[in-house]
């Protein structure tokens, strides 16, 4: 039965003693509620479509790797927004790569609503040529009508 009183909120905290992280494209931190689900959502990465083609351009392989993430997402019933944590990480990352990444991530979220976040630079992936991946971790409430951010 639904509780039409309910509220689900995820708390999303700059503390104010730290940084304003928010430029970068992540919160300090986000609490979630226990009315609901965590959904664990494995690396996703630039792959193309079904053979996984990469391009060796890091800014279409930074705009499929969120569109897999969307798809991934979309796939529970979920939005951006719901992500609570992501951990990025960037073959020979650099100040032109971060710049990418927080470009496409401005894009993809409301910023209001960005997840925890850490971005780790790695020398390689998984496969070859493939330059970044993301994991994520997303919250889905119970009563997805309920669901409101903080």
């Amino acid at each position: 039965m639904k509780n039409s009183n309910a509220q689900i909120v995820l708390k999303h905290h700059n503390p104010a003693a730290l940084f304003n992280p928010t430029p970068f494209g992540f919160c300090h931190s986000v609490a979630a509620p226990s009315s609901g689900e965590l959904v664990f959502i494995s690396g996703q990465s630039g792959g193309e479509d079904l053979a996984h083609t990469l391009s060796h351009d890091f800014s279409r392989q930074v705009e499929f790797t969120l569109k897999n993430l969307g798809i991934a997402l979309a796939d529970h019933g979920l939005q951006f927004e719901d992500i609570v944590k992501i951990t990025v990480l960037i073959v020979d990352h650099n100040a032109d790569k971060l710049t990418i990444w927080s470009d496409a991530v401005s894009r993809s979220w409301n910023p209001a609503h960005l997840p925890a976040s850490t971005l780790i630079p790695v020398p390689a992936l998984a496969l070859e040529g493939m330059q970044i991946e993301v994991d994520a971790i997303a919250f889905k409430a119970h009563d997805r009508e309920t669901v409101m951010f903080e």
